[in-house]
């Protein structure tokens, strides 16, 4: 049964119906409170999903601005702020001043933060490599790079329609 299109925007094709479906599956069985809860427990790091993704990747990246961890994220920096005070609180990361201007902040992980996630890491490393045990190495190694690539290709494609967003609220706003 064919899908209507959708005004402004293409079709897709198959190999991409294909990719969005699996995504979904995925998306879905990582996401769920039990899995996440599951994970939580063997790291032994009692924070919520939120939380979990904000320390991640202020570790990947660190010292950020709250601003730069929202669109790196690819949510409000609302949202952000809210996460990095939960962080604090709990002792896993701490705001720094920016030595580019001292007026702003930076968020960066203490040792505790470290730890958690490289607790978190290392029970969802192991659930991995226990579900992908068949997989040969050069198997992982193309999946992962195709990974990275697809989320860098995501956050470009968000950061550019956020852009053109904006532009088009300002003109509207200017007219």
């Amino acid at each position: 049964m064919p899908t209507e299109s959708l005004p402004g925007l293409p079709d897709a094709s198959p190999e991409v119906v294909d990719i969005e479906r699996a995504l979904t599956r995925i998306t879905y069985l990582s996401a769920r409170a039990r899995q996440h809860e599951r994970l939580m427990g063997l790291a032994g790091v009692p924070l919520d999903r939120a939380a979990v993704a904000l320390l991640r990747q202020i570790a990947d990246c660190e010292p950020l601005r709250p601003g730069e961890l929202a669109q790196r994220l690819g949510v409000e920096a609302s949202h952000v702020t809210r996460t990095v005070q939960q962080l604090h609180k709990a002792g896993y990361a701490s705001r720094v001043p920016d030595p580019d201007d001292r007026r702003a902040q930076r968020i960066q992980l203490t040792d505790a933060g470290r730890e958690a996630v490289g607790r978190i890491r290392e029970a969802g490393a192991r659930g991995m490599q226990l579900a992908l045990a068949e997989w040969r190495p050069e198997e992982l190694r193309q999946l992962a790079g195709l990974f990275h690539r697809m989320v860098d290709d995501f956050l470009a494609y968000t950061i550019e329609e956020d852009s053109g967003r904006e532009a088009d609220d300002a003109s509207l706003t200017a007219g």
